[in-house]
């Protein structure tokens, strides 16, 4: 898939959960649930106990029919792993050059992270495709995010850390990209009681938000020019 389809096919779902269990099990079966609950996109936490394997195997499992990308990518090297893996984004929790530049030669969409408006600029100016805001709900949740789009209204926005279902309509409203959705969608409690149709359901409530908020107001078709291709 072009890297600009991968953005378009983020933009679209509007959901971006990130998996960060305790086994490749428990990230099998959230997986499995997000599908069910009609979200096509996952992001594998790097920080997980032997995530790169866990990566490989969600890929092997579910690759033919959902995005499947790498979450907390700190560095340049292990986004090259993640990306031989199979990865069809990167995301960080924070802005590293190095990283960036690296997805940019290989085609790959890069969310890098930032928390000020200067990280935010610099982000962007380094070629990421999208910003993740993190932890956005310590610097006011999407009010924060609505100050930001006033200055940098032409900078993607992927907010994450406290993003809730409650809070969908309000981040969409602010102008943000996609939503990053940790533990109020899948987490390790849910996964080890073997309760995914909770998780399913849960996905369905927040795409059914998605859908919801952005009725009401034109989605452009094609995803900005800088990033096509």
């Amino acid at each position: 898939m072009r890297k600009s389809e991968v953005l378009q096919c983020i933009k679209d779902c509007g959901i971006v959960p990130a998996i960060r269990v305790e086994s490749e099990v428990q990230a099998l079966r959230a997986v499995q649930a997000l599908g069910e609950g009609g979200i096509c996109v996952a992001e594998v936490a790097m920080s997980m106990p032997q995530s790169e394997r866990v990566l490989e195997q969600v890929i092997l499992r579910f690759g033919d029919g959902m995005l499947i990308g790498a979450g907390t990518v700190l560095d340049a090297e292990t986004a090259s792993r993640c990306i031989l893996a199979g990865a069809q984004f990167i995301v960080s929790p924070s802005l590293n050059p190095l990283t960036i530049q690296l997805c940019r030669r290989q085609s790959i969409a890069v969310f890098a992270g930032a928390f000020t408006p200067t990280e935010v600029l610099a982000a962007w100016s380094e070629g990421a495709d999208c910003v993740k805001v993190f932890p956005v709900s310590a610097a006011g949740g999407a009010s924060y995010i609505k100050a930001l789009r006033g200055p940098f209204p032409e900078v993607e926005l992927l907010p994450m850390g406290g993003v809730s279902l409650e809070s969908c309509d309000s981040y969409l409203s602010a102008g943000c990209f996609a939503l990053g959705v940790g533990s109020d969608l899948v987490n390790s409690s849910v996964c080890e009681a073997g309760s995914e149709s909770l998780i399913a359901s849960r996905a369905a409530k927040f795409r059914s938000r998605v859908e919801n908020a952005r009725a009401g107001r034109q989605e452009p078709s094609l995803f900005r020019s800088k990033v096509m291709g």
